[in-house]
Parts: structure tokens; C-alpha cells; sequence
């Protein structure tokens, strides 16, 4: 009797939390609601747009862009800009999702010829994840200008790290043009632990890292991370008139599975349910926005996961009815927020399949999903992390650029 109260209780906890939107259906993508973040001003301007800065360092060079559909100057592509201004680009080096950013979670993106502009497209997502010698001959220098979202395992600065890895072994220059973090204003979560190295996890550094990807890389030579301790030729182009505690609005989506602001700041705590039976509404207009389970009958709000191309490929619990709670309008704090979590954990009633293959790797450590089994509270978990944490923030401070 205690257990049904007790789960009566957590239920009526996580609805009342989103109370305003509980009721309400998944909208359709020419209908979704943001929750807006206002810029810190109108004057940002983001490494791409300093091209005083950029083309005299590109005259007579040929060029290699790493980049993607976020790699614009307003509402124009880097890679045109840089074709009509006359500039060598020899290719396009593509990561997760591709260079026009429509291909889904986990899809293996082709090299390719770009219609518009009529350069090589090669894939960085595909049978290989790092530049070849080969592909690096014929190029002098590689920009690498992608707009990332602050968390560990957002695969575009493991992309960046690899992108490191070749110039230094092929003794090619990187510039990076930097992009403001919009969850740059704190650092929090796990520090990965060696054992878990992979694709979503490539460095030892919290879920939050609290870096722009300008500052990652220096992190990232000056830590010594690269293979056989080598150094990349690096040059970044800072972002002008933006700290780390300034807010920053995306002009475009990231990935096709952030469609906006609210999403993004969701992304850090919401992406660890990709290691568990939770989905977290890929297939659906509103993916890292709601969070449901077929066996979770008790709770009103419903929605369900179907194929989207360019989003979702079978997407977990594809075709049947979840039911969960909506995000699209709950006050998002600046932390890794684990109550989602621990909540789903206490309210799903196989508890034993609860958790997949996946989710220490997300995590960094075994240590987290052990801890959500014990019973351990948020703010217990969140004590065992401090010592990692506070030595991560002590080393991050030898590499900031902004304020």
C-alpha cells in the first residue's frame, strides 16, 4: 500500500511540474511553440562573420570547411561565401546529421558532390570519421566552423577532435571560427571516466563542459588529448561582444532533433534517457521536449513515435502510444537536472529493463546508474561528482576566451 502511494505521489509530482501542458496534443512542427531566449545583444558576431579577419589568411591557400547547415554568416552558407569571394575550398568535410544537416540520428552520410556550390562532399559519418592523408593532400589550410551546444556527447567536438588529429599528423593548419555555447553559462555532471571513451564521450570532461569549441580545442592541445601527444597548428577567430554568461539564441536548428531553444537547454539532462526504455520523443515534432512510455498508463499526456525522415528512423516505441509528460514550457535551470530521472526510474514497473547497454557510455561512469538503483537522492549523487568537478573547473580556467 506504502509502494502505490508512494508512486501516486512521484505521478502527481512530475504532472503538476507541467500542469499548464499536460492536457495539450504534440503539435505539429508549423506549430510548435518555442520558449524564446533573448540574445545579449544584436551585436554578437560569431567567428564566420569577421571576414576581415578570415580571407586575408585564405589568399592563394586551398581550403577544406568543416561544416554543416549551421555554418552560416546571417542567412548566407560559409561555403558560398567563400566561393564567391574567391577562395580555394577543394571540400567539404561532413559530420553526423551531413553538410545540409537532414540526415537522422545515427545515419550514414555518403560522399557526395554539392549541387549548389559543385564541390566534393566528403563524409565524416560514414565509413570513416577522420580525414585521410589522401583526402588532406591537395588542401593548406582547414577551417572548422560548427555550431555546438555544450554537452559531452554532441558528436560535432568529438568530429572536431578527430579534424585535431589529422592536421597535426599531416602538418596542416586548423582555424576555427567560434560560435557562443548556449549552455556556456555553467558546468556540471559526471566527468567521463577512461573507460567509457567512445564517439559521445571522446574527452574527460563533464556532461556541461562550459567550453565554446575555440576553447575545447585548446583544451584539447594543451591537455595533451590527441593521439601520440601531437599538437594541431590552431587559430581561432573569436566570437566579438559575448561572455559565458550571456544568453544566445540559435538562428537555426543544431541537429535535426533540437528544433529550438527550450530543446537546447533541455538537451544536457534529457539526452541521458537515450540510455534507457524512456523515449524522449524522437519521432515526434517535439523531440528532447516530452518524455513517455507505453507502460506508464497513469499519466495523461500522449504522444507517439513514428518514422520522420531526416529525424527519426525507427525511433524507439515507433508506432505505439506513449504516455509521459511535456516539457515545452517548464522552467529549464542551469544543471545537469536529474529529478526527471530518478522520477521515471521510480515510476517504471520493470525496473530491470529500465536502463539499456547504452546508458553508462552517455553517463561516463558506471557509478550514475548504480546510484539511481540504490535509492541515492539528487543531491547525493550530485556530492560524488564535486571533486572531479571542482578539478575540471580549475583546468578549464587555463583555457577560456570569453569572459
Amino acid at each position: 500500500m506504502k509502494k502505490i502511494m508512494l508512486i501516486a505521489a512521484v505521478i502527481m509530482a512530475i504532472q503538476c511540474s507541467s500542469k499548464a501542458t499536460l492536457m495539450q496534443s504534440v503539435p505539429s512542427k508549423t506549430t510548435l511553440q518555442d520558449v524564446p531566449v533573448k540574445n545579449a545583444g544584436n551585436n554578437v558576431l560569431v567567428g564566420a562573420t569577421q571576414l576581415n579577419l578570415l580571407l586575408p589568411k585564405l589568399k592563394g591557400q586551398r581550403v577544406g570547411l568543416v561544416v554543416n547547415n549551421t555554418s552560416l554568416i546571417g542567412k548566407t552558407h560559409l561555403a558560398d561565401t567563400l566561393k564567391n569571394s574567391g577562395v580555394q575550398v577543394q571540400t567539404i568535410f561532413a559530420p553526423e546529421h551531413g553538410f545540409r544537416g537532414d540526415a537522422a540520428d545515427g545515419e550514414h552520410v555518403n560522399d557526395s558532390i554539392d549541387r549548389k556550390t559543385g564541390i566534393a562532399v566528403a563524409s565524416l559519418y560514414g565509413k570513416g570519421r577522420k580525414p585521410s592523408p589522401q583526402q588532406l593532400s591537395n588542401i593548406d589550410i582547414m577551417i572548422f566552423d560548427i555550431q555546438d551546444v555544450g554537452a559531452r556527447f554532441y558528436t560535432y567536438i568529438s568530429t572536431m577532435h578527430y579534424i585535431m588529429e589529422a592536421c597535426a599528423e599531416n602538418g596542416k593548419k586548423l582555424i576555427i571560427l567560434d560560435r557562443p555555447n548556449p549552455n556556456g553559462s555553467y558546468v556540471d555532471g559526471p566527468v567521463r571516466e577512461p573507460e567509457f571513451k567512445s564517439f559521445v564521450g571522446m574527452h574527460p570532461i563533464p556532461i556541461v563542459h562550459g567550453l565554446t569549441v575555440g576553447e575545447l580545442a585548446q583544451m584539447i592541445n594543451g591537455e595533451g588529448w590527441l593521439e601520440g601527444n601531437k599538437k594541431c597548428d590552431l587559430e581561432i577567430i573569436k566570437v566579438a561582444n559575448w561572455k559565458h554568461a550571456d544568453a544566445y539564441s540559435l538562428p537555426v536548428r543544431p541537429s535535426p532533433n533540437l528544433p529550438n531553444d527550450q530543446a537546447i537547454r533541455l538537451y544536457p539532462s534529457i539526452c541521458l534517457f537515450e540510455g534507457t526504455v524512456i523515449s524522449l520523443g524522437r519521432g515526434t515534432q517535439t523531440p528532447f521536449l516530452v518524455l513517455g512510455n507505453p507502460e506508464l498508463k497513469n499519466f495523461t499526456f500522449t504522444f507517439t513515435p513514428v518514422t520522420i525522415k531526416g529525424m527519426a528512423n525507427n525511433p524507439p516505441h515507433e508506432n505505439k502510444l506513449c504516455y509521459g509528460i511535456d516539457l515545452r514550457t517548464v522552467a529549464v535551470a542551469p544543471k545537469v537536472d536529474l529529478k526527471y530521472l530518478l522520477d521515471f526510474y521510480k515510476l517504471y514497473p520493470d525496473k530491470e529493463k529500465f536502463f539499456t547497454a547504452s546508458f553508462d557510455r552517455l553517463a561516463g561512469t558506471a557509478t550514475l546508474k548504480q546510484q539511481i538503483k540504490d535509492g541515492l537522492t539528487e543531491e547525493q549523487i550530485k556530492a560524488t561528482w564535486k571533486p572531479k568537478l571542482d578539478e575540471y573547473k580549475a583546468m578549464r580556467l587555463k583555457y577560456l576566451l570569453y569572459e
